[in-house]
């Protein structure tokens, strides 16, 4: 596994209170993105080539990462020139590839459009919006120890998400029921391993990744699971931004697993 694909293309309605000037994974904690900190996880595994798959103002974060080092360091620029000297190496060895797949192209069909991003190998693919202290190394473990084309993280998180129903070895997937009613059990917590395989169950624009993507693959006896016990958290609401602000406030972000 090379790349990690972000979805970070919704409206976040649900957080109309930030996102009505931003793209929700470009609200911050702590002042910086949470997007930002979902990639310093992956980062501080060894994973820095990052393919953002945006949409809704999409324009946003483009500015952001072109503005990236300007904001981050020191620098002499000679304004008839315009030759910037940095001052200072500050920032992050990454590789960022920001592509826009437009207003209403919903999750899957997201995915399809970036697919020339990621055909080329295993991927690694996650919601632009969730922070987790999960053991990404153990995370693709499982999967490769699997025939599956698709692995994702299981985590417990009661109340507005789907639940997941499992094989008796809890390895398979049998079923996935997204925004299901509140019977708590695990759910998707995103954080996926894929197979470029698994885009061919991908139909267009208007494909949800959770919906006929996932039912194919379970199909397929080919969506595998990674089971999750420790912190997960989702920033759906503006509640929940308060709770992550918090965490990173008292200094005790469990998703904080960089130095």
């Amino acid at each position: 596994m090379r790349k990690i694909a972000l979805l970070a293309g919704g409206f976040g309605t649900r957080l109309s209170e930030e996102t009505t000037v931003r793209p929700k994974p470009m609200v911050e904690i702590g002042g910086r993105p949470i997007m930002w900190h979902i990639m310093k996880i992956y980062a501080h595994h060894g994973y820095k080539d990052f393919v953002v798959i945006g949409g809704y103002k999409v324009d946003f974060i483009r500015d952001y990462f072109l503005s990236y080092r300007s904001k981050a360091c020191d620098f002499t620029i000679d304004l008839k020139s315009g030759d910037v000297e940095w001052l200072e190496a500050v920032g992050e060895d990454w590789r960022v590839t920001v592509v826009g797949t437009g207003i209403d192209t919903l999750t899957g069909g997201r995915l399809l459009r970036a697919r020339h991003l990621l055909q080329d190998g295993r991927f690694g693919l996650t919601y632009g919006d969730g922070v987790s202290n999960v053991d990404i190394p153990a995370l693709v473990a499982t999967h490769e120890s699997t025939d599956a084309w698709c692995t994702l993280t299981a985590v417990t998180q009661p109340g507005r998400y789907g639940a997941l129903r499992f094989s008796d070895d809890r390895r398979l997937v049998h079923g996935f029921r997204e925004k299901g009613v509140a019977d708590g059990g695990l759910i998707n917590g995103g954080f996926f391993v894929c197979e470029p395989e698994m885009l061919d169950l991908i139909d267009g624009d208007q494909t949800t990744l959770e919906a006929e993507p996932m039912d194919r693959l379970i199909a397929r006896g080919k969506l595998a699971s990674y089971h999750h016990d420790g912190f997960w958290q989702s920033m759906d609401s503006l509640r929940d931004k308060h709770l992550l602000e918090d965490l990173w406030a008292r200094g005790d972000a469990p998703w904080k697993v960089w130095a």
